[in-house]
């Protein structure tokens, strides 16, 4: 992957991935220390400060946040499109007079296909898409932590909340791509070179709500993204394992137990190709049946199988490689 590169393209590539990686996993963390930390200094007035204006601000995420062009046009993500590289490809055309739930697949450990493709403007969604607005969202309480929150808004990442996607799909007027990661926390846990297996079979909410807003729903493979670290995968029922799903149910996302190159964390390279699908047109039903949820819940998993079965020799996986959906 670095053939042809020079010594400077493969550094920038390099530092700007594991900027992301380091941002991923400690700069929430970090960022929450630090203020903590200031409490107890003589600059307790800048944390002080920053709290009151938290509180004030706490539903910003749930209206919108704050997302800032000038961050999704970073050149540091177009040096982490080209780390692996990462590619978005067109399959259908989408309308900008409709509105889109859109579940991309799988998590992966890090979900890097679907932040730099619709969280980031460095592999063209806008070209690709004209007039519509791509929205990533992740867990909520990204957005309870000090400063980390105000970065995650600027780049455009929102709640996965009702109230959230409630304000996308309604105050927002046409043109919305709600970018929704289905499998979760949990599918992480099944993540690892050469497997594809999906949890979505019980996962039924974002279907709920394309229904009561008549949003059409978009299926979206991200090949590659289990590729990019090797995953001690613990068995179901075994200690770790149960401490894993401990850990998930308390605090929200799941402790992989990964391992990478170059010091662990720094993904292979290895390539990502992130397809999107043909929209399934879904009518408005504000209260629907359980029975109408099941249906088009069958026809997104139809779809999105379909869409793997179609793309995944081009995509570098064998004829015979299968999808598995829990």
């Amino acid at each position: 992957m670095t053939k042809g590169k020079t010594k400077w393209k493969v550094f920038l590539e390099v530092v700007s991935t594991l900027q992301w990686v380091a941002s991923f996993l400690f700069l929430g963390v970090a960022c929450s220390l630090l203020m903590f930390y200031l409490m107890f200094t003589s600059l307790w007035p800048i944390p002080t400060l920053y709290f009151v204006w938290q509180v004030v601000d706490w539903h910003t995420p749930e209206r919108g946040g704050r997302k800032t062009t000038f961050v999704r046009n970073w050149r540091v993500w177009e040096h982490l499109r080209d780390f692996f590289p990462i590619k978005l490809v067109k399959t259908a055309e989408l309308n900008p007079n409709k509105n889109y739930i859109v579940g991309i697949h799988p998590h992966g450990i890090m979900c890097v296909g679907a932040f730099t493709c619709f969280s980031t403007d460095s592999c063209g969604f806008k070209e690709l898409f004209p007039g519509l607005t791509s929205n990533l969202v992740t867990l909520a309480g990204v957005f309870r932590l000090p400063l980390f929150r105000e970065y995650a808004m600027c780049i455009g990442l929102l709640p996965v909340s009702k109230k959230s996607l409630t304000h996308l799909l309604t105050n927002r007027g046409k043109g919305n791509a709600v970018v929704i990661v289905i499998g979760g926390a949990a599918e992480s846990l099944a993540s690892a070179p050469g497997v594809n297996i999906l949890v979505m079979r019980q996962r039924k909410g974002f279907v709920r709500v394309a229904l009561e807003f008549g949003a059409d729903l978009v299926p979206v493979y991200a090949f590659g993204e289990n590729d990019l670290f090797k995953q001690v995968v613990l068995s179901e029922g075994s200690l770790g394992r149960r401490f894993q799903e401990l850990f998930k149910k308390i605090v929200g996302f799941a402790p992989c137990l990964f391992v990478g190159e170059h010091m662990g964390i720094l993904p292979y390279r290895n390539p990502i190709t992130t397809v999107v699908g043909s929209p399934i047109s879904v009518p408005k039903h504000i209260k629907a049946t359980e029975e109408v949820v099941d249906h088009f819940h069958k026809l997104y998993m139809e779809a999105l199988s379909k869409l793997f079965h179609e793309h995944k020799v081009s995509c570098g996986l064998s004829e015979n490689h299968e999808l598995r959906i829990l």
